[in-house]
């Protein structure tokens, strides 16, 4: 068998199909210091590593490994041959990224197709700088993303039933109202927001007022913070007993207040992850998150696709700039009745998440190699899978060792075996074939696409 790393063919040189590519995580300061160099690895650099993006997106490029003496990136790849390497002839349309969640992210949303090319348009003709700080739209596309959970994850995403954050608020306020009257009074006016009219528009009037942090806002977001952090066990350092949990609070609603409260102290995200589902996904549970769904990752490690965009307009939870009425304006206060999303399966060993976008679906292969022995099966594994390659494939093997061959049509094959943590391109044309122990996730363009 080839070492990790390494490609060859048979009988013939041909065209690269199969490419190793690499990148270096981006340092975001919610990242974990440890989690992404155990899965490259690498050695822990002591800074946060957050992302790493597996891509053509020109903000952060992968690059070709080993490529010689001059760097190259996918995007090189591609205008190199367009036609064999890109997908109708220009760059990918997702973008693939292993997340390492190691503090909150921001509550934020991504527009829809027409949101970001109006809003992209606007800013060029009003000469926003690119990098300006208080720019909301790098690019003119969407951003629906998927994310799929390696690790316990948990997430703040759509909107749950206003009577149950009205529920969580008026439990919150009984706790305050005997050691902080003016602390419940203000979590009592902020309830009054959330009832009396259609839910969407309470939604989106709400986010409008709480995000401009009028008068009941800040003495709220203190009574949460007190209440939240004596409800737990630690605040009895001193030695007296803590304040008992809020009735009728869920214990992980509690923990995740005071963890976002302790982290952003009077920060009105603390109020608005209130309408949220808070969503604990298990490894290989995912979570669908269409344009203009708010949201935020609060920890875990997990597999993200995406359109290939950084469109971000942020909600709270941030240092960074907050745009309350084009979010106002872009975001869907609907309801969400269930925030987890569905693989469903291809082939004994292979499942897929494939939502209604053209942009991507992903795939999950778990491999099981009969000579490991029972011992180190992998839950519902197979000794072989085929994944058709009709567009470009992205690869990240994410548990194991893997053999990756493909053949064509005169019997000649290209073969890779890579180990955790690395990563494939491969360009479109005959199925792959992955054989051997672990697991991979493989990122493609949606099954509607042309």
């Amino acid at each position: 068998m080839e070492s990790p790393g390494r490609c060859a063919r048979s009988e013939a040189v041909r065209s690269d199909v199969l490419v190793f590519i690499e990148n270096t995580p981006r340092a975001y300061a919610w990242g974990s210091k440890d989690a992404l160099p155990d899965l490259l690895g690498t050695e822990p650099t002591g800074q946060p590593q957050a992302e790493l993006w597996l891509g053509t997106h020109p903000g952060n490029p992968a690059h070709v490994a080993k490529a010689g003496p001059r760097e190259r990136t996918l995007i090189d790849l591609v205008e190199s041959d367009p036609e064999r390497y890109g997908v109708d002839g220009g760059p990918l349309p997702f973008l693939l990224k292993v997340l390492a969640i190691g503090a909150p992210l921001s509550l934020q949303v991504h527009p829809d197709r027409e949101q970001a090319a109006a809003g992209y348009a606007a800013e060029e003709a009003a000469g926003v700088p690119r990098d300006a700080p208080h720019r909301n739209y790098g690019d003119p596309r969407h951003k629906p993303e998927l994310l799929v959970a390696l690790s316990e994850v948990l997430a703040l995403s759509g909107f749950r039933s206003l009577s149950e954050a009205r529920r969580d608020l008026a439990a919150l306020a009984a706790a305050a109202r005997g050691s902080d009257a003016a602390g419940a009074a203000a979590l009592d006016a902020v309830s009054v927001r959330l009832a009396g009219a259609e839910p969407g528009e309470l939604r989106r009037a709400f986010l409008d007022w709480v995000l401009h942090g009028d008068a009941p806002v800040v003495p709220a977001l203190g009574a949460i913070a007190r209440v939240c952090a004596g409800a737990h066990p630690d605040a009895a350092a001193d030695g007296a007993e803590p304040w008992p949990l809020p009735d009728g609070l869920d214990p992980e609603r509690a923990a995740v207040l005071r963890a976002l409260a302790a982290e952003h102290p009077g920060d009105p995200g603390v109020l608005v992850s209130l309408l949220l589902h808070l969503v604990r996904l298990q490894p290989g549970e995912a979570i669908f998150l269409g344009a203009r769904q708010l949201h935020a990752y609060l920890s875990g490690i997990a597999v993200e696709v995406m359109a290939s965009s950084d469109n971000v307009l942020r909600a709270g939870l941030t240092q960074k700039h907050v745009d309350i009425a084009e979010l106002c304006r872009v975001v869907d206060t609907a309801e969400l009745d269930e925030p987890r999303f569905p693989c469903r399966p291809v082939a004994r060993g292979l499942v897929e998440w494939c939502p209604d976008v053209t942009d991507f679906r992903l795939l999950r292969a778990r491999l099981c190699d009969p000579e490991e022995g029972a011992g180190s099966r992998v839950d519902g594994g197979a000794p072989a899978v085929e994944v058709a390659a009709r567009h470009p494939l992205v690869l990240v093997i994410t548990a194991g060792r893997v053999r990756v061959e493909r053949a064509d049509d005169a019997g000649l094959a290209e073969v890779a075996t890579a180990r955790r943590g690395q990563s494939l391109y491969v360009s479109a044309g005959e199925p792959v074939r992955l054989t051997g122990h672990g697991e991979v996730f493989i990122a493609t363009v949606g099954e509607s696409a042309g």
